[in-house]
């Protein structure tokens, strides 16, 4: 039922599993150098995932090779099981050269290189290796504002050394050995958080604040690697592991001096906050931390419930917190990076500061002491990214969705108040990088007919300065990619939906065509915009080559639309989306294009829990579903991201049971496949073992596909080739 030839517009299975998909070899993670005279990237000359530092010279118009990432880079293999479980929390595919940084001051470049560090003196100097790979990684590198030193972590600790050489020195004590680890973030902050540091320097690189994070009151999650080949005992991995309504990992934030010395404990807490009945600390969570140009260090604080975020002042010498700003949300509160301290000009001292209190998240100026000075942006559409502020001309460039859900454009709005005034034309998507003049800014741009262009462009006008990336990957149209229609349509109540259809090219089939039905559907996500990823779902590409209609719908709950839009699931996860999605169906049905007959459903993760719900809670309209990774019960996921939307087991017990999927399986009717990673670590093979052990007692019938080396997101490329076979066979066979 596939082609085995692709060269006339069909799909290979094995396209579908390869990695970079077509059309995104483009540069990723662009800078200005200091100066402002060159762009550098990381960029895979040979389309691969192994990627090298360029540069661009925007004088010159050309590019060259900075570091060789294929000899001594990020391998599979040299990385450590700390480094992977980071990687798989970024969900990092790329090798080689994976990251570097210029300083803010002066003209040096970091270059972390398989475990061991690297710098160089501006472009021209020499690669010096100033931190040599040993068995332990220094992890997670990080460049003082004026270059001469870089912190990282290493064994649980705190090290600095200095970007002119000489021997790192361990500044923090007292973890290694104890199970503790100092500077790096918690499990929760890197996955739900999304806080992938544990330390951050002063502006003036005289202080570091680093997290201590305790975890060894936590039952380990042992996680035993089952596929390998029997020479002795199996690996194992024990995790600190979090359960919704269980204990969270102990986080406290020390300030210590850059060249070593006493560490002073900040006093992390929020009023009226609930306390951890296992430790008796504060039951809050360490959201984020920021230094001001001033000197002064702030820390946003989160109550356990999610209902409240404190941003804070805390006092170097003593601790004592100062609370500068307080909010509340009754269902939760989302956190941001939309922070952004202003050190010159009239509004110095204070910061730019994100928030959802009008029900969309919007900009607000504050001055020193947290008091709110005016509201910058407004509307039924949300801000996405606080790309910088020109402090001189007294403006803040942002990204948002002011011109529809499914865009995204770069705007611009004066800190003294007056409407945003957009700054991208092209229809689709904008990812933008300001350099530090605030003159020009490097634009990713795509759409759904449009695969990602790079160029840099007049902050001003908006005009090209130089084009860094335009080239068109031959396989787009030798694989007959076609952008799928994006649609619109009305629930049941009322609600305005965006979706997605890829319809069968001529010749493969006629309407109503049978339907497999793309799903994620859960919070902080959007699959349906106006963006080259769209095209490039290879599954749905491939699907509809085969004859079927492929179909995604962003179902309430999703993000990009609001509080409002995003609320209807609190406490009862699994209803409201499953209710959109069918509606979704029925509109497809009335429109002449779905067979009712013959309606599939597949997604991971989230994706996974709403196939297996779709089946579930509404057999009537999905009658096949490949649930991937899935979670069946909320009671074995984790704290952070459960919590906020279901509360805790304890508190919300009918709610935790009525989300689960065993709670309805005895309505369960039509066909499902089951897949999972044995190594997944966050979302635990238990899920699928549990949904397994109801099915039995129910006598429903499914199929299992397990992958033993996989954690969540399957890597190899053997791995995902043959689950691709399965699950095309497995729609064939039943639709």
């Amino acid at each position: 039922m596939h082609a085995s030839n692709p060269s006339d517009g069909e799909l290979d299975i094995e396209e579908v599993a390869r990695r970079p998909l077509p059309g995104t070899s483009h540069p990723t993670a662009p800078a200005f150098t200091p100066d402002g005279k060159l762009v550098t990237f990381l960029f895979s000359d040979d389309g691969s995932l192994t990627r090298q530092l360029h540069g661009f010279d925007l004088a010159a118009g050309t590019r060259r090779l900075i570091v060789d990432g294929s000899a001594g880079g990020v391998t599979e293999e040299n990385l450590s099981l700390e480094e992977k479980l980071r990687r798989e929390r970024k969900r990092e595919l790329g090798l080689g050269v994976t990251q570097y940084a210029w300083a803010r001051q002066g003209n040096t470049l970091l270059v972390p290189l398989a475990g061991g560090l690297s710098v160089k003196d501006g472009l021209d100097g020499q690669l010096r290796q100033i931190v040599a790979p040993g068995e332990e990684p220094a992890i997670d590198p990080q460049l003082s504002r004026d270059g001469r030193f870089v912190a990282f972590v290493r064994d649980a600790e705190v090290y600095v050394v200095p970007t002119a050489g000489g021997a790192p020195k361990q500044i923090t004590e007292g973890a290694r050995g104890t199970g503790k680890t100092h500077g790096l973030a918690e499990f929760i902050a890197q996955e739900e958080m999304r806080r992938y540091q544990g330390f951050w320097w002063s502006w003036d690189a005289k202080y570091i604040a680093y997290a201590e994070v305790d975890e060894t009151h936590i039952p380990a999650y042992r996680i035993v690697h089952q596929g390998k080949d029997a020479t002795g005992p199996a690996a194992q991995e024990d995790h600190g592991y979090p359960f919704a309504g269980a204990a969270n990992a102990v986080v406290r934030l020390g300030v210590v001096p850059a060249q070593g010395g006493r560490t002073v404990w900040m006093d992390l807490d929020i009023d009226g906050a609930s306390r951890d009945p296992a430790t008796g600390k504060p039951d809050i969570y360490l959201a984020r931390v920021h230094w001001m140009p001033d000197g002064r260090l702030l820390a946003e604080l989160e109550n356990r419930a999610q209902t409240r975020l404190d941003l804070v002042e805390l006092d170097l010498r003593t601790g004592k917190r100062k609370v500068l700003l307080s909010e509340t949300s009754p269902p939760w509160i989302n956190l941001h990076d939309l922070f952004r301290p202003i050190e010159k000009g009239a509004h110095a001292g204070g910061f730019v500061w994100g928030s959802e209190q009008s029900g969309f998240l919007h900009l607000y100026l504050h001055d020193r002491e947290g008091k709110k000075v005016r509201q910058l942006t407004s509307g039924e559409w949300m801000v996405g990214v606080l790309a910088g502020v020109d402090e001189e001309r007294g403006r803040v460039y942002f990204t948002g969705s002011k011109d529809g859900p499914t865009e995204r454009h770069l705007y611009t709005v004066s800190l003294d108040g007056g409407a945003p005034q957009r700054v991208t034309e092209e229809p689709g998507i904008h990812d933008v990088v300001l350099d530090i003049k605030r003159g020009h800014y490097v634009d990713t741009h795509s759409s759904a007919s449009q695969p990602p262009r790079v160029t840099v462009r007049n902050l001003e006008t908006g005009a090209v300065v130089a084009t860094i990336y335009a080239e068109v990957d031959s396989r787009i149209a030798r694989l007959g990619l076609t952008p799928p229609e994006l649609v619109t349509l009305q629930s049941r109540d009322g609600v305005t939906l965006h979706g997605a259809i890829y319809r069968p090219p001529a010749g493969k089939g006629q309407a109503p065509y049978p339907v497999v039905v793309s799903v994620y559907g859960g919070p902080h996500a959007q699959r349906v915009d106006n963006s080259w990823l769209l095209t490039v779902d290879m599954r749905a590409q491939y699907l509809r080559n085969l004859g079927f209609l492929v179909f995604k719908l962003d179902n309430r709950g999703s993000a990009w639309r609001g509080m409002a839009f995003e609320a209807p699931l609190h406490r009862d996860m699994g209803n409201i989306e499953v209710q959109d999605q069918v509606d979704g169906v029925r509109w497809l049905v009335a429109q002449g294009l779905a067979d009712p007959g013959r309606v599939g459903i597949y997604g991971w993760s989230y994706g996974g829990y709403m196939a297996a719900m779709c089946l579930a809670r509404a057999p009537e309209t999905f009658h096949v579903a490949v649930a991937g990774a899935p979670v069946t019960h909320w009671d074995g996921y984790d704290t952070h991201y459960t919590e906020r939307y279901m509360g805790t087991p304890q508190d919300n017990p009918k709610g935790y049971a009525e989300s689960s999927v065993m709670h309805h399986v005895p309505g369960m009717r039509g066909k499902l496949l089951l897949v999972h990673g044995l190594i997944d670590e966050n979302v635990h093979f238990r899920h699928t073992a549990r949904l397994i052990n109801a099915l039995i007692q129910h006598r429903k019938d499914y199929r299992l596909l397990l992958f033993p080396d996989e954690r969540h997101m399957p890597r190899g490329v053997a791995d995902r080739v043959y689950m691709e076979e399965q699950v095309r066979d497995f729609f064939v066979q039943n639709l």
